[in-house]
């Protein structure tokens, strides 16, 4: 999972990683709840392997299989960039046994 700054940032970056040939998908705000699902099950199936988001990624979100977090601009101000709040997204790695988290920032 990548999680980013801005919706913008998160189609700009799937695109890239696509272009890259990885298989990834985006999830923000814009995207229906019941698709929000539908992601969020093919993930955990392995139907591709990064889900790149912002704050949809963060809070309340389950899925051990999830082995990398990567938190881009992370040294950055803004909604839910507080300790606490990126703390609650390294979670989403901790509950793999392997997982890891990576903070980008300048």
């Amino acid at each position: 999972m990548v999680t980013t700054l801005t919706k913008r940032m998160a189609e700009d970056l799937t695109e890239y990683l696509h272009e890259a040939g990885l298989k990834v998908r985006y999830m923000h705000s814009d995207v229906e709840t019941l698709e929000r699902i539908e992601l969020i099950r093919e993930l955990r199936l392995g139907v591709y392997d990064v889900l790149v988001g912002i704050n949809l990624l963060r809070e309340g979100l389950d899925i051990p299989e999830c082995g990398l977090v990567a938190i881009l601009d992370a040294d950055k101000e803004g909604f839910l960039r507080s300790e606490t709040s990126l703390i609650q997204t390294i979670g989403r790695a901790a509950r793999n046994v392997e997982g890891r988290v990576i903070l980008y920032a300048d």
